[in-house]
């Protein structure tokens, strides 16, 4: 079996153009600016995870559809946020002028806080029982204070000194890892609500590996990645003194690390059989990205 990326990405950009059409009226900026940013050439990472994790628990795609949508939308809004003067002030975001330069300011904060209301409507709009109502509610979870919000406070809050690496590994669990883990919990509450099968607790752990090893290769990208490829600029954790597993252990630990995470994410697939060969090669797509 071998990922079709490219088609699996054409079908999420279909669908996000879908839940987030041109609107011609007073607002129309807003609706620019926000298509601007979520429609922008980005790996879709997150909801092919939810589709994936979907397909194994016999969840019909367009169940899932809206909550991994939504979860893109959130994903966006959290870049458009992060880019800003007052975050990380970066200029260049998946190739081309972060949503504040192509716009401006104000309307880059409004955009991505349109983004995140548009993700709770979408998801509310399509829920047909309690089950529905638990996944919204992890997504939630996972994109607030206790998740990636959370991690970001913790990574701005350690911006200019060394931190320990249990916070650094709870900033990757919250700040990354959350929003990744968030369409695995998706799909499993979709599936079979609180009570959660065997198939979930692996998919669950998958997740959880996934999400620090994603973070891990962004630190190594950092360092050896290519601004052209990436599509954002690289070297800004050494010039911002920022801590990293990089900077805290080396390029050659978490090298291996990433390896070993990989490694483990692929064993949880075992499980799965058949149906866990996508997600075996998607751990392995996302060990040797270059972007």
């Amino acid at each position: 079996m071998t990922i079709d990326m490219e088609n699996m990405v054409a079908y999420v950009n279909g669908a996000l153009d879908k839940y987030l059409p041109v609107k011609d009226n007073f607002q129309k900026n807003i609706y620019e600016a926000m298509r601007y940013s979520l429609l922008a050439s980005g790996k879709r990472i997150r909801p092919i995870l939810a589709f994936a994790a979907a397909e194994i628990l016999d969840v019909p795609r367009e169940e899932i559809k809206p909550f991994a949508c939504a979860i893109e939308m959130i994903h966006t809004y959290s870049l458009i946020h992060d880019d800003l003067p007052a975050m990380d002030n970066d200029d260049l975001r998946r190739g081309r002028p972060t949503c504040h330069k192509q716009f401006n300011e104000a309307l880059a904060i409004l955009a991505g806080d349109g983004l995140l209301n548009k993700a709770f409507e979408i998801m509310s709009q399509n829920i047909k029982d309690m089950n529905g109502v638990l996944a919204m509610n992890k997504i939630a979870e996972m994109s607030g204070s206790e998740g990636m919000i959370g991690g970001q406070v913790v990574d701005l809050e350690s911006e200019g000194h060394s931190v320990s690496g249990e916070i650094l590994q709870h900033m990757y669990r919250c700040k990354t890892g959350a929003l990744l883990k968030a369409p695995i919990l998706a799909a499993v509450a979709l599936s079979c609500g609180n009570k959660l099968t065997d198939e979930a607790k692996y998919l669950i752990h998958y997740g959880e590996i996934i999400g620090v090893a994603f973070q891990v290769k962004d630190d190594i990208l950092d360092v050896e990645g290519n601004t052209e490829v990436l599509g954002k600029a690289v070297g800004r954790d050494v010039k911002e003194k920022k801590s990293t597993m990089v900077t805290l252990y080396g390029m050659e630990y978490c090298k291996q690390l990433l390896e070993r995470l990989t490694a483990e994410a692929i064993a949880d697939c075992e499980y799965f059989g058949n149906k866990g060969d996508f997600l075996k090669e998607l751990a392995i797509y996302l060990l040797k990205r270059d972007k």
